[in-house]
Parts: structure tokens; C-alpha cells; sequence
């Protein structure tokens, strides 16, 4: 079967030939080498509706058009129809209008395209018309790629970073360097965004930007420079694993709640199942080195490199400075970092399961900028609490706390929820 999903214009042809010989969805598809739901998705996405009527009479939709014999209901001495039946608009007029639907529209082909009661139907009609679908899927996909496609949150957060900086005199390229894990943007898509009107500062604050011509059109996304994954793959951490075997595995990755706003960084100890989550503002590579800087402070340098021996993480731009991770602001080593294949999130699958159970909390699609770091706190204890048939039935707060004592969970703000007060349900949060 294809793997290409875009119909071309020829398909749409034959398609509509098809439905003139009333040749199943089935039988189409096996002629395309498509899958069934998508000819049934392609036609009922682009059907065509005429309220046409057919030879002597009008468009008229209404059930009891058979045996009226109203006249003039609209009052135009000039109407020339001999009844009100014969006319499109008497509904507007007619107290006894009652709409009807024609019930084979409701089921596969959705289509008049091959009725034989067409020529004689004065019901509004659904036809596909290859060329009427063809267009208005070209006028859909150039309308998707248009426009400027980042929230109104992530907006403002660049503006309160870029804009001042732009009005001391700095350049958007000195700018991106050297706020790199905080904007995470590339330079051509801040040009795009100023020359858009979207920022406080104006393209008249940008001595060279009002001289320069216009050039031509780019990838604007953001790149990650992948030298920051060299002898950090997933097969050097499987060499470091088979090295040294009894190296605890942590778990890094990122919940998205809607795009652009607020996300979280959990933190995975997979040989305890003990997640940590913490609140950020946006996705940066900035707000996950603050973190790990917090940690490696509050826990003290020695308990962070007991706990946090090596980090997986996968490649998430987010995760895009690993130095800043690994080594603290002297220069002293503190973790390893590796990064999973691309694609290939079941390489760090402790993490991805134990998301389900913070999916329980907060489904998929709920908004995290309402949240507070103290309600992501509440909702992990009550998670950490939960005992586990891998760990015996313990728990991972009780896991952590036998592996690396209470002193360790204090600082960690941990909490132990009693097993029938335990809530994994979005009404914890509310």
C-alpha cells in the first residue's frame, strides 16, 4: 500500500468516476492502493452541496411538498409558479415547512453522484467534484503553512528578552548567542517575528535591518548543534553500562501540557521508580541547567553525584548544552549525559511509563500555566506513594529512602501519602 498520503488531482478523477459507477470505497481504494477511510475521509471532506431542483421543478426540501397546492404564500403578483411546491423559497413563507433529508446521504457514498432518482430529485444535492475537491485541498494546505505559527505566551516571553536588549543596540545575532538556552529560536525566525510587528522593538531599531533587501526564504526552526551528541549516543551509554554495571540510571524527559506554555522536567531514579517534576515556564535549555544547578546546591555536590550519577535523556532541544549539566561552574564533573536514539522513546521506558500515572493527574491536552510548583509537588507525592508490584508492592518514596536515606527524601521535599488517601485522579489538583 502507498505510503504517500496527499491525493493528486488525477486520483480525485478517478475517484469521482468511481462513484458515477458506484463502485464501492473498497474498490476504489484497491484501484488507488489507499486504505479505504481515506477515500471515505476525501469524499465527505469535500463534498459539494447545490440546492438544485430537477426537470419542471425547483429546489424544494420540504416534506410535504407532494399534495400542497398553497399559491402566492409570497405575495409577488409577478410569480409565475402555478404552486408554491415548484418554488425554492416558499419555506421562508409556508407555516407547514417541514425539512427533509434524504436518507441514503447518511451512508456510504454520501454522494448523488451515482442516484438513479437524481435526474428527479428536488433535495438539496451532495456531489464530489474532483476538481471543486482538488482546489479547496490546495486552498487548506497553503492556509496551513501560512501565518506565524507560535503561541501569544511564547511571544511574550522572547519580547521581554529580546526587545530590551534590541533598544540598547545589540544585535539580534549577539542576542541569540549569547542567550542561547533562553530564546531557542533561530535568528531568521526573530527577523521574521520583528518584521511581523509581534515584538515591542521595530525593525526602525535595527540600524542594518531598514538598509538590507529582503533575502530568500529558509528553514526557520531550530536547529540543535549536534556535535553536543558526540560520544554521548545511545551506544556509548550501553558501553558505559556494560563498564560499569552497577551505575544508577536516571531518566530525564520533558510533559508537554499545550504548546508554548508551561512544561515539566521529570527526573526518573529507574532502579527505585522515583520521579521528581518541576514546573518551567517554557521548553529552554536554560530553565533545565537551572534546575540541575538548584538540585546540585541543595542536595550538596556529594549526594547529587550519588544520586545522579548518569543522565538519559532523549533529543529534545531542551537538552541541547550537556556541558552545562555535567560540569558546575568550576569545572568539576558532577554527571554523565547521554542521549537515546532518535525516535525511540522505549530506550527510556521507566520514564515513559511512569508518565502515565502523571496522565491520570493531567490528561493529555490540559493547560499547565494554571499550575504552581507546590500543586506539581502534592501531585508527585501522591504518585511516589503508590505502590509498585515491580518494587514488592513498596513504594518508590520507600525505595529511595532505604537506598539513600531520609535525609535524602527531606531535601527533596518528599512526602509519604498513606495508601487510601492516595488520589490519582485531575480532582487532586482542583
Amino acid at each position: 500500500m502507498a505510503n504517500n498520503k496527499h491525493l493528486t488531482l488525477d486520483e480525485r478523477i478517478l475517484i469521482q468516476e468511481a462513484l458515477v459507477k458506484n463502485n464501492s470505497f473498497k474498490s476504489i481504494a484497491r484501484e488507488l492502493e489507499k486504505d479505504c477511510t481515506t477515500i471515505s475521509k476525501e469524499v465527505r471532506n469535500h463534498i459539494m452541496f447545490k440546492k438544485s431542483g430537477c426537470m419542471g421543478h425547483g429546489f424544494n426540501n420540504c416534506k410535504n411538498k407532494i399534495g400542497c397546492f398553497f399559491k402566492n404564500l409570497c405575495g409577488n403578483s409577478d410569480c409565475k409558479q402555478k404552486t408554491c411546491s415548484n418554488c425554492s423559497t416558499c419555506h421562508i413563507y409556508c407555516d407547514n415547512y417541514e425539512k427533509q433529508d434524504c436518507a441514503s446521504l447518511l451512508k456510504s457514498p454520501y454522494v448523488c453522484n451515482g442516484c438513479k432518482k437524481r435526474n428527479r430529485c428536488t433535495l438539496e444535492k451532495h456531489i464530489y467534484s474532483a476538481s471543486y475537491a482538488h482546489s479547496e485541498y490546495e486552498a487548506i494546505r497553503s492556509e496551513s503553512r501560512s501565518g506565524v505559527a507560535i503561541p501569544f505566551e511564547e511571544i511574550a516571553r522572547l519580547d521581554s528578552i529580546i526587545s530590551p536588549l534590541i533598544i540598547k543596540g545589540q544585535s539580534i545575532h549577539h542576542i541569540c548567542v549569547n542567550n542561547a538556552d533562553e530564546i531557542m529560536f533561530a535568528e531568521k525566525s526573530i527577523y521574521n517575528y520583528i518584521d511581523a510587528g509581534l515584538f515591542s522593538a521595530r525593525n526602525i531599531d535595527l540600524p542594518r535591518k531598514v538598509r538590507l533587501r529582503p533575502r530568500k526564504s529558509r528553514h526557520n526552526s531550530f536547529k540543535v548543534d549536534r556535535t553536543c551528541r558526540i560520544e554521548r549516543t545511545y551506544e556509548d551509554f550501553q558501553t558505559f553500562i556494560s563498564e560499569q554495571p552497577d551505575t544508577p540510571i536516571v531518566e530525564i524527559d520533558s510533559v508537554e501540557g499545550i504548546k508554548g506554555g508551561k512544561v515539566l522536567l521529570t527526573i526518573h531514579f529507574v532502579e527505585t521508580q522515583f520521579m521528581l517534576a518541576f514546573l518551567r515556564d517554557s521548553n529552554t535549555s536554560q530553565s533545565v541547567i537551572n534546575i540541575f544547578e538548584k538540585l546540585y546546591w541543595e542536595l550538596r555536590p556529594d549526594i547529587f553525584m550519588k544520586l545522579f550519577p548518569l543522565c538519559l535523556g532523549d533529543n529534545g532541544s531542551e537538552f541541547s548544552n550537556p556541558k552545562a549539566i555535567e560540569f558546575d561552574k568550576e569545572g568539576n564533573r558532577r554527571t554523565y549525559v547521554y542521549y537515546c536514539d532518535p525516535s525511540a522513546p522505549y530506550q527510556k521506558g521507566a520514564a515513559e511509563n511512569n508518565h502515565e500515572l502523571i496522565r491520570r493527574v493531567l490528561p493529555k491536552g490540559t493547560s499547565f500555566n494554571d499550575l504552581t510548583q507546590e500543586k506539581v509537588d502534592l501531585m508527585m507525592n501522591h504518585i511516589n506513594s503508590y505502590g509498585r508490584k515491580k518494587l514488592c508492592d513498596l513504594t518508590p518514596y520507600e525505595m529511595l529512602g532505604t537506598f539513600h536515606g531520609i535525609e535524602v527524601l527531606e531535601k527533596l521535599g518528599a512526602e509519604l501519602i498513606s495508601a487510601n488517601d492516595i488520589t490519582l485522579r485531575p480532582a487532586l489538583l482542583k
